[in-house]
């Protein structure tokens, strides 16, 4: 099965790559192993990240999210473990117990596929796809399902679960990080075998690639390519239909002498 958890976190480093926040993935708050899906953490270098998606423009120092993907459901036990997960990381990068880092420099996330319909009382809209909740502790929903179709939100669509939504993201998102494409096909696939769209990556490569050709002047299209590889499904007719009789002849006479010699 696929690994949500971790192909979301792995997406949202490329995110923030070369950034002025790192992504810390599974990140280990207790000594009796808890894994918390997803930690990003400001950084003294690196431009911040522009335009965001929706959702993320309040990021503090350390921003705790937790994910459910579309086959979970986010509930009061998983905004529990994250108000859980917040009070360790918050002693584990604090100086001692007593000497804490300020509430401000922490902010919580729960991102969600789906809808959390049964913590609907608990929720305040703030925008599409954008929910404010108090819950033990002051923290932001994020419904990936809701996000509108707009270049600053492409990322939050590659995991919509939703086929024209996941296309949108495809086709609009500018990956950071290389060979991603394995990545990606693996949540294509998986998108394929729920029956929730039947487009892969590798229909999306050839496509990208016939209409990247198209654009392509002569000279670009056949540079790098040897002489070999430009005759490539050429029928000698065909080559020789584009020689003129001087051409042909001179090239005869030129073999022959290569023959005598």
């Amino acid at each position: 099965m696929i690994n949500w958890h971790r192909i979301f976190g792995l997406a949202l480093t490329d995110l923030f790559t070369n950034s002025n926040y790192q992504v810390e993935l599974e990140k280990d708050v207790s000594i009796q192993q808890q894994f918390l899906d997803v930690v990003i953490v400001e950084q003294t270098e690196g431009p911040p990240v522009t335009p965001l998606p929706d959702g993320l423009d309040n990021l503090a120092k350390y921003n705790l999210l937790t994910y459910k993907s579309h086959q979970e459901t986010l509930d009061k036990w998983a905004l529990k473990e994250l108000v859980g997960y917040y009070i360790a990381y918050r002693k584990l990068v604090s100086p001692d117990l007593n000497h804490l880092r300020p509430e401000e420099e922490f902010r919580l996330y729960a991102a969600s596929t789906r809808y959390p319909a049964n913590l609907g009382k608990l929720l305040t809209k703030r925008q599409a796809g954008v929910y404010e909740l108090e819950f033990a502790h002051p923290m932001r929903v994020l419904v990936l399902s809701q996000f509108p179709e707009t270049p600053n939100n492409a990322f939050w669509q590659l995991f919509s679960a939703n086929a024209e939504k996941v296309l949108y993201g495809q086709e609009n998102y500018d990956w950071q990080l290389l060979n991603w494409s394995s990545v990606i096909d693996e949540l294509f696939k998986h998108y394929q075998l729920e029956g929730i769209m039947s487009y892969t990556m590798a229909d999306y490569m050839k496509e990208y690639r016939q209409n990247f050709i198209q654009d392509l002047s002569v000279e670009e299209r056949l540079a790098g390519l040897s002489p070999d590889q430009r005759l490539q499904g050429l029928s000698p007719d065909e080559v020789l239909q584009h020689l003129s009789p001087d051409e042909i002849e001179a090239y005869l006479a030129k073999l022959k002498n290569q023959l005598l010699h």
